[in-house]
């Protein structure tokens, strides 16, 4: 069993989010266009005599999506000391317990925990959640379905962005369901896959086409919580007056963001944000050395 010392668990923003019809099975079709942003967990794996899992952040440590996940590879768990270092905020819309999920289940992919030869990758990682299938491809990508249909999109281009997360936790399932009761008087509009916010972002985002992506990107959520949630409105303000060409919502929120072209521009716009009690971060886009398609 070959065990690696440590890898890392990459955050993501929705540079698109529209979510669509609601289908049969209760679950809201989406379209999506997610970036992998360099703000990491860490989880470092040792030989141990069982499974055990600990994390920094303790009252994490239940029901963790890594502990799920290694569930999820089946008995018997392999005989490695896990440890999860938090650095990607919690709640926010940024993917980290998904990313977390995905980080073991690309360790098993590479053998690191005995042979799993044959197994259904991407079943696997739509049991986990929503984000995780994303997450294995480890490049920006196209999400559709429900999750579950992950087109990459090639390597990031070599920009960054700037990400205020406020003191405010918005649970995904009430950010539905008040998104559900605006469209109870404001149905959304019908949207066509062709030529569509998400398909014209991916293709300015593969061009390296900047104000291509800036003049597409759109997330269906982010005037419901603006309206709800008086802190995602402030970190919004904060962004647009600290001279963001255009501040967004990342997924369901709290955590809002804006590109920028250089890591210059992006402490310059990081430096003039007033966010109170708010995080902020400066990161890069995430550039895999390699990165995969996964499709389904």
């Amino acid at each position: 069993m070959q065990l690696p010392h440590a890898v890392t668990a990459h955050a993501k923003i929705n540079l698109t989010l529209e979510i669509l019809a609601r289908r049969e099975d209760g679950y809201h079709a989406l379209r999506s266009v997610m970036v992998p942003i360099a703000l990491d967990d860490e989880l470092a794996f040792a030989p141990n005599e069982r499974f055990a899992f600990t994390c920094d952040a303790a009252a994490l440590a239940d029901g963790n999506l890594v502990e799920r996940a290694f569930t999820r590879l089946g008995p018997p768990h392999a005989p490695v000391a896990v440890a999860l270092r938090k650095r990607i905020p919690v709640g926010a819309g940024l993917g980290g317990g998904s990313s977390d999920a995905a980080a073991v289940l690309r360790a098993a992919m590479e053998g690191r925990f005995g042979a799993r030869d044959g197994r259904d990758w991407i079943a696997d990682a739509r049991a986990l959640g929503s984000d995780v299938p994303f997450f294995l491809v480890g490049a920006p990508a196209l999400v559709e379905g429900t999750g579950e249909r992950v087109t990459a999109l090639g390597a990031a281009p070599p920009w960054w962005a700037v990400v205020i997360v406020p003191a405010v936790h918005v649970a995904t399932g009430d950010a539905y369901a008040r998104l559900a009761r605006d469209r109870e008087h404001r149905p959304p509009p019908t949207r066509p896959r062709a030529g569509s916010a998400s398909v014209r972002c991916g293709e300015a985002l593969q061009r390296g086409d900047f104000d291509g992506v800036l003049a597409a990107m759109t997330n269906d959520f982010e005037a419901t919580i603006r309206d709800a949630y008086p802190a995602v409105r402030d970190a919004l303000d904060a962004l647009a007056a600290a001279g963001a060409a255009r501040a967004m919502l990342s997924g369901s929120g709290g955590a809002c963001f804006t590109l920028a072209r250089t890591e210059a521009d992006a402490h310059a716009v990081r430096s003039r944000v007033t966010a109170g009690d708010a995080r902020t971060f400066a990161v890069p886009f995430a550039r895999a050395e390699a990165w995969r398609g996964a499709q389904a």
